[in-house]
């Protein structure tokens, strides 16, 4: 395995991130993204379509995250809010 030498968090190769997924084995992922490109099955069936998502549910949805961040911060004092904003901090900036 290649390395630069790096503390983990700064090394390219070792960057932890690994995308999350249902499928873990490779060839059903693989056949997956051949299907998408090709617009259909491997066997000539059309790829099923997602389900059509509930309009009124998708509103609301909406409409209580616009109002979540600043109902939140509304309630939060000063003081609070320096404490998280140096958490974050730390946490980017920590090794």
């Amino acid at each position: 395995m290649i390395s630069t030498g790096l503390h983990s968090a700064r090394d390219p190769w070792h960057h932890g991130v690994v995308p999350k997924s249902k499928d873990r084995d490779f060839f059903v992922t693989a056949r997956r993204v051949v299907e998408q490109a090709i617009g259909e099955q491997m066997d000539g069936k059309p790829l099923e379509k997602e389900p059509p998502k509930n309009e009124a549910a998708v509103a609301l949805s909406k409409l209580g995250a616009a109002k979540g961040g600043k109902a939140r911060a509304a309630k939060l004092n000063a003081t609070r809010r320096k404490e998280i904003a140096k958490k974050a901090a730390k946490a980017r900036w920590e090794d």
